[in-house]
């Protein structure tokens, strides 16, 4: 199968007709931005539950640890395979794959036994997780008319901060009506089980209008199905030009060559350097710790001294706050730029992570009975914290968590976008796994000494940005090729 990456246009199918109806790529990328949304619920949902996995199946600090990262063992497999599997398979056959993975998630990890079962469950979603994360930016992108391709683009990001969202308030919800997350809820099944188990719903919509979508243009003509294609075209598009855009896709076709990994690999060995600056975005990115705010958040709230009532409250603020800075970026990104952004991220990241680390330095401790170290917030120490925390969202929810992923897009060179995009993506997943699965025994150590760390990597963030992060405003995709040195 050629590689589809690299159609020589200023936009993903060349110029498109301004008089074309709108609502129809709309429509298609509402539903391609659903794997976003069940990337987001799926990641996010564990939150609420943790604390009555913990209880219930007994485990220790490690353990629970691991089972809340397994799902990321999953999404970094799924996220290195999905560009292969488009190309052969078809966009929406890997979307469909996905929806059938979440399913099979939300029903094992809600049955689960025991806690093994539960993390081969959650790893089965990460592998949809994993999917999504590629496969719906990668069709949007490819069949979004030039003009709109930049807002339909961002609906992704928009769709993940949602589905945190949402799965934090589902576990609010059921986690109050049941009286505490480990508590029995509908027909005799504790609340944190129907907090996956919730994720049904999303995951057949998904599915389901999955089958109501056009395939990729790209992909059509490259299987050679072009009547199907012009139709697409069409529809997408408007009708104008629609013999041009076929004959350049079929031209690129011709001259492309199948994805390589070999094509990352610069002349005198080694990556190329653009590939290391894609791979140290992704890592930078989980490196500040952004999913321990949503993946422990309630449980860090309760071992403050907040009640799991309280710690619930907080989390879905925090979630909200997260989609207002992400329309934020969306609203700025290509007017202000990529790397200005990043830059202000980083200072605001450094600056409330540093605080978070120096009050829970300085606050009184108490022990537990398992041994466990907790600080105790007292007088202004708790507002101050929580003011910390939303401050580190709000600089990360503007800069790092959606600019990231445009310039994971849009920064690699036709040739190379689809390998290097999936390699970035893959340690990214990778990076998370490794902050996911260290908070818990960190936490148990130090929160001063956990908060600590993420904030050196925020301060190395805004030193690699500075340094090594070109900036991307303005150039199309086929002036990339500068970047690569």
């Amino acid at each position: 199968m050629a590689d589809t990456s690299s159609i020589p246009s200023t936009g993903p199918l060349g110029e498109d007709d301004e008089n074309a109806p709108i609502g129809p790529a709309i429509k298609v990328a509402a539903v391609a931005a659903l794997g976003g949304f069940l990337f987001g619920y799926d990641s996010a949902v564990i939150n609420g539950a943790v604390s009555a996995i913990g209880k219930v199946f007994d485990v220790e600090s490690g353990a629970l640890g691991f089972a809340v990262a397994s799902a990321l063992l999953g999404a970094a497999v799924g996220a290195v395979l999905a560009g292969r599997i488009a190309d052969r398979f078809g966009r929406l056959r890997v979307m469909q794959v996905a929806a059938v993975l979440f399913l099979i998630s939300a029903l094992g990890s809600g049955f689960a036994p025991d806690l093994l079962v539960l993390i081969v469950f959650r790893i089965i979603g990460g592998l949809g997780v994993g999917i999504a994360s590629v496969i719906a930016p990668a069709y949007i992108a490819e069949i979004a008319p030039a003009r709109l391709r930049g807002r339909l683009g961002s609906l992704q990001q928009l769709a993940i901060v949602t589905g945190i969202f949402l799965s934090l308030l589902v576990d609010y919800i059921f986690a109050t009506v049941a009286g505490s997350s480990s508590s029995p809820f509908w027909f005799g099944l504790d609340a944190w089980r129907w907090m996956f188990l919730a994720m049904i719903v999303p995951a057949v919509l998904y599915g389901g209008l999955s089958l109501f979508i056009p395939e990729s243009p790209r992909y059509l003509i490259a299987n050679r199905q072009i009547p199907e294609a012009r139709r697409v075209l069409d529809l997408m598009l408007g009708s104008k030009g629609t013999e041009e855009r076929v004959t350049r896709i079929q031209h690129s076709l011709k001259s492309d060559t199948k994805p390589s990994w070999s094509d990352l690999r610069a002349p005198k060995g080694g990556l190329l350097p653009i590939v290391w600056i894609g791979i140290l975005l992704s890592v930078f990115q989980q490196f500040v710790g952004i999913n321990v705010i949503f993946y422990y958040s309630n449980i860090l709230w309760e071992a403050v001294g907040f009640s799991e009532a309280d710690s619930f409250k907080i989390t879905v603020i925090t979630a909200v706050v997260n989609i207002v800075t992400t329309l934020i970026a969306i609203a700025t990104v290509d007017r202000v730029g990529r790397k200005p952004l990043l830059v202000i991220g980083s200072i605001g990241m450094t600056v409330s992570l540093g605080v978070m680390a120096l009050i829970f330095g300085v606050a009184k401790t108490t022990t537990d009975a398992a041994g466990a170290v907790n600080p105790v917030l007292t007088g202004a120490e708790g507002p101050i914290a929580l003011v910390a925390a939303n401050v580190f969202v709000i600089a990360f929810g503007m800069s790092w968590g959606p600019v990231v992923w445009v310039l994971l897009g849009e920064s690699f060179p036709n040739r190379i976008r689809a390998a290097a995009l999936s390699l970035a993506a893959g340690a990214q997943w990778v990076a998370n796994w490794l902050i996911t699965v260290s908070f818990p025994t960190m936490k148990d150590i130090s929160l001063s000494l956990s908060y600590g760390f993420y904030a050196v990597m925020a301060l190395l963030s805004l030193i690699f940005v500075v340094r090594w992060v070109k900036e991307t405003k303005g150039k199309e995709l086929e002036d990339m090729d500068d970047l690569m040195v």
